[in-house]
């Protein structure tokens, strides 16, 4: 079976691709960065994964997923949650939004956060369903390892005692936002393959 993504973001599509090896294919959306983009001005996850998923749907010749996802920190009041990309305004980088993370929590003890991804399947602009994945950790004072991207540098995940920025994707993967979210979605089309035979 071949799925199709939504997402420009290279990181992503590694992880998915890597994540979905022995059940379906993954396939990005040709041309995707050329499409009129889709607003993402949803209040929850779930509701911009939805968006995403319904508008780009119309451009692929099958089923279709999108995810919106972030990072969830408590002591920010669920901050940068779905701006997480965008957290540090116009022309946000990684660095950018890490940099304005530390400001914020700058002298505050509780450092619990977790990441969230949504991911929404549509077809023909049909929505399918949406499927969520979390994980729990802590934000650290200063950035460590290189692997992943985004906040993953400074997200420690108690249960590997490292960040999710020292972890090499197929481990990371195994226990990641993203890599629950899919694997939820996953099941959803393996239960649809049984049930059709």
């Amino acid at each position: 079976m071949k799925l199709y993504c939504a997402t420009t973001n290279p990181g992503k599509l590694r992880e998915f691709r890597l994540a979905a090896q022995g059940h379906v294919e993954i396939e990005p959306v040709e041309e995707l960065g050329r499409l009129p983009e889709c607003v993402e001005d949803g209040a929850t996850f779930e509701e911009n994964a939805a968006k995403k998923a319904l508008h780009y749907s119309a451009w692929a010749p099958g089923p279709l997923f999108a995810d919106d996802s972030g990072l969830v920190v408590d002591a920010l009041g669920g901050a940068p949650g779905v701006v997480s990309a965008r957290f540090s305004g116009p022309g946000a980088t990684d660095a950018s939004n890490n940099a304005l993370l530390l400001e914020k929590l700058r002298g505050i003890g509780n450092r619990t956060a977790r990441f969230v991804c949504v991911i929404a399947v549509a077809e023909q602009g049909c929505l399918a369903g949406t499927f969520r994945g979390e994980v729990e950790g802590r934000i650290l004072d200063q950035a460590r390892g290189a692997q992943g991207f985004g906040y993953d540098p400074l997200f420690f995940f108690e249960p590997y005692g490292c960040t999710f920025g020292e972890v090499e994707g197929p481990r990371k993967f195994e226990v990641s936002h993203r890599g629950r979210a899919l694997r939820a979605m996953l099941d959803y089309f393996d239960r649809a393959a049984f049930q059709s035979r």
